[in-house]
């Protein structure tokens, strides 16, 4: 009777399998909030360019050799600040934290709602001295030209920092007075990990009892064509971050003379070890946070894409043995492993007595620096080299995962489509570092999205060649920081308050 059954309900499970899918693919509908769009107020292009261009020719850059840092460049760029934008300067209380960040509060009428906090950073990454010459105007000259500003810093991040400072001017001559306490702070470190700025500035608001009712930084911005299959512009807003470790793999030897080498030198035995990690990477995942962001999209994408998307409970094992092949996408779903520094040797006919690599690693949700450290040694076992973490590299666990369903998320997404109508969002997952870290014990809510739209072309003068941004984008990145401070500040858009 069994033997008749099996066969018999193997058909009919075949026959609905079609079926189902096809259900759960017209049931994938768009999650996107209903926003009508906000002109927002008037801003004179031109002015606020200007404005950003004296900012950018500071040359505010952060080394990892502490002893060339410019602190006359920062302390300049303050001044700077005060004289650009007075009433910020007169309204609000202005701290300086660690000696060169600073903390604005603008204190809100009810002081029972939680505060607001807008973040960037006042430093900017060095410029190659080989590719200096390869800019089309200066790296530190605010050069305004062919509808461009340019220069280091005009991503990342002095946009965001200075045009945030114009959205509160802004507000502040219009007379407004929100009903929550705004907060800006703007570090003088992100780039060498933050251990001075945001850091400090976290642990100073931590130390006065202050709870976050959001905190947004950096991230990702609005992209076109760069995620296949989604023909609208798609918002990035980043819910949490990568873990970060940093290995160094040594291998000591006697040495001697090269014309009686052993089988494997020093060289070659810590070749062996990182060619063995290169070739067994971690393991992909489709969860957590880059789950959340393929079913946000999957209701934007083509049927057939649609159709996988919507029915991961079967093809999430094909999707995690497919995606990773492109290195954006592998780099969300996997910890990634990049051998960043090797060094070895002193002269042609001398072999080392010494080898170090140091391996990046950027730790997905879900591994853990101990595990991390464990499975390297695990994979280079056998080979006579030491594993360790990099001495005085600082190293982190993955931050903790921001609610999507929060009053804040919604408030975020329907800003973001106020200004930018048409577009998408969609949680993501930021794979490199932020400064917002520090803020986690303040706020569930803690996200990253630079209001800023950028092509394939401008993610790569991101801390490279000829960074710029056009006028007429700043322009709008002022205009989405004025609206998202209105939407905040007066609470209306949060839910639970009246």
């Amino acid at each position: 009777m069994f033997a008749i059954l099996i066969p018999i309900l193997v058909v009919l499970l075949l026959l609905a399998l079609p079926a189902v899918l096809l259900f759960r693919a017209l049931r994938c509908t768009s999650r996107q909030v209903q926003a009508k769009p906000v002109a927002g107020p008037e801003i004179d292009a031109e002015a606020v360019a200007e404005r950003l261009a004296g900012a950018v020719r500071f040359p505010t850059i952060s080394y990892l050799d502490p002893a060339r840092f410019d602190r006359e460049a920062f302390l300049g760029l303050h001044d700077y600040l005060a004289q650009a934008f007075p009433r910020v300067h007169s309204a609000l209380t202005r701290e300086v934290i660690g000696g060169y960040s600073l903390l604005y509060t603008w204190p809100g009428q009810e002081t029972g709602l939680k505060p607001l906090l807008l973040m960037a950073h006042l430093d900017v990454v060095p410029v190659e001295p080989a590719s200096e010459g390869n800019w089309t105007y200066p790296p530190f000259s605010g050069r305004i030209a062919d509808g461009y500003i340019w220069g280091r810093g005009t991503l990342d991040c002095k946009g965001t920092a200075i045009g945030a400072l114009e959205a509160l001017e802004m507000l502040l001559a219009e007379g407004f007075q929100p009903r929550r306490t705004i907060l800006l702070a703007l570090g003088h470190d992100e780039e060498v990990s933050g251990r001075h700025g945001a850091a400090a500035i976290a642990a100073l608001l931590r130390s006065r009892g202050v709870e976050l009712e959001y905190v947004l930084d950096e991230g990702g911005g609005v992209t076109e064509g760069l995620v296949p299959g989604v023909r609208a512009p798609v918002a990035a807003i980043g819910m949490a971050e990568k873990g970060y470790l940093s290995l160094e793999l040594v291998v000591e030897s006697k040495g001697g003379h090269s014309s009686a080498p052993p089988r494997h030198t020093a060289i070659g035995i810590l070749s062996q070890a990182i060619v063995r990690l290169e070739r067994r990477p971690f393991p992909a995942h489709l969860a957590g946070v880059p789950r959340a962001t393929f079913e946000q999209l999957a209701p934007e994408m083509p049927p057939g894409m649609r159709l996988v998307l919507a029915n991961l409970w079967l093809f999430r094992p094909l999707l995690e043995w497919v995606l990773p092949a492109s290195p954006e996408i592998a780099a969300m779903l996997r910890t990634t492993t990049a051998a960043t520094i090797f060094q070895a040797g002193v002269k042609d006919n001398i072999l080392p007595q010494r080898a170090r690599a140091v391996v990046n690693f950027r730790l997905r949700h879900g591994d853990t620096v101990e595990g991390v450290i464990a499975r390297v040694r695990r994979i280079v076992h056998g080979l006579p080299v030491e594993v360790r973490p990099v001495a005085d590299e600082p190293y982190w666990e993955p931050s903790p995962v921001s609610d999507p369903g929060s009053p804040a998320y919604a408030l975020l997404e329907r800003t973001i489509r106020e200004i930018y109508p048409g577009v998408v969002v969609a949680p993501s997952l930021v794979t490199g570092a932020t400064d917002s870290r520090y803020y986690a014990p303040l706020s569930r809510n803690v996200f990253r999205f630079s209001p800023i739209a950028l092509g394939r072309e401008d993610l790569r003068r991101v801390h490279g060649t000829d960074e710029r941004i056009a006028v007429a984008e700043y322009a709008r990145c002022v205009r989405f920081f004025w609206q998202l401070i209105r939407n905040s500040a007066e609470g209306a858009l949060l839910q639970g308050e009246t």
